[in-house]
């Protein structure tokens, strides 16, 4: 691991390109997962909603973005659409100066292949949700956004918490993808530390070791959300996956 702390051919110590993959990673999965979480609520919605049109629309997105590799569309988005775009909108993406070039296609691919696997979470919890939630909520005279908003969504995005976790930990994972498109993240990095230095166990342990600390604080951050934000009898259960209810009133029927 000394080889770490030793100058690199433009002057940094090998630590600061591990560093700086550290940060792109951050800032590719952060903005990423913002984005998705978004755009996951929003298609989920879609795929539970009574709408043919919407449920049509939330599932050619969610089959067409979920099933193909993530790889494959970041080469679409990188070499492809730029050529399919209209001239000037294309040779701006084109010459966008590094690294954003890589960046913006990378985060557009993450956040919309994420963002269709959050849709179909969403749309499980959404639809996990007893009938009379939401003829409850039509009787007090809410709307469809009044609906999904006050009552309806809060419910099912605790039921749906700890699957979001491993969500978020699969988005700082998919970020290494993002190298075949000219990204310096971490594990591009680690390759190119390995291919200056012949040092490969030394460069791929640095980076193996921060994704282990990266997974490491999501399942803090999110196990205490979860804690916060979790209601008695209204949950995943630790031994089956069916929710349990509590109906109103706040006690369980006899059996």
């Amino acid at each position: 691991m000394d080889i770490l702390l030793q100058a690199a051919p433009d002057g940094e110590l090998y630590i600061s390109w591990i560093l700086s993959g550290l940060l792109w990673t951050l800032a590719l999965a952060i903005s990423s997962a913002c984005v998705a979480f978004v755009l996951g609520v929003v298609v989920g919605i879609c795929r539970s909603a009574g709408s043919i049109i919407l449920n049509i629309a939330g599932r050619i997105y969610v089959q067409l973005f979920r099933n193909i590799p993530l790889i494959v569309q970041m080469f679409l988005a990188y070499f492809v659409l730029p050529d399919l775009l209209p001239g000037a909108l294309g040779n701006a993406i084109k010459q966008m100066a590094p690294p954003w070039g890589s960046f913006v296609p990378a985060l557009i691919c993450l956040s919309l292949y994420t963002g269709a696997r959050i849709a179909e979470q969403v749309k499980a919890g959404l639809t996990s949700l007893p009938h009379g939630q939401k003829e409850a909520a039509e009787a007090i005279g809410l709307g469809v956004i009044g609906r999904y908003k006050s009552i309806l969504l809060p419910q099912a995005l605790r039921i749906i918490l700890p699957t979001l976790t491993s969500e978020a930990m699969g988005v700082f994972k998919n970020t290494s993808v993002a190298l075949t498109i000219g990204l310096l993240e971490l594990t591009a990095q680690a390759q190119q530390i390995s291919e200056f230095t012949y040092e490969t166990f030394a460069a791929f342990t640095a980076s193996t070791v921060c994704y282990g600390l990266l997974a490491f604080a999501i399942w803090i951050v999110m196990s205490f959300v979860e804690r916060k934000l979790h209601v008695p009898g209204f949950s995943l259960e630790r031994k089956g996956s069916v929710p349990k209810t509590v109906p109103v009133g706040g006690k369980k029927n006899a059996a």
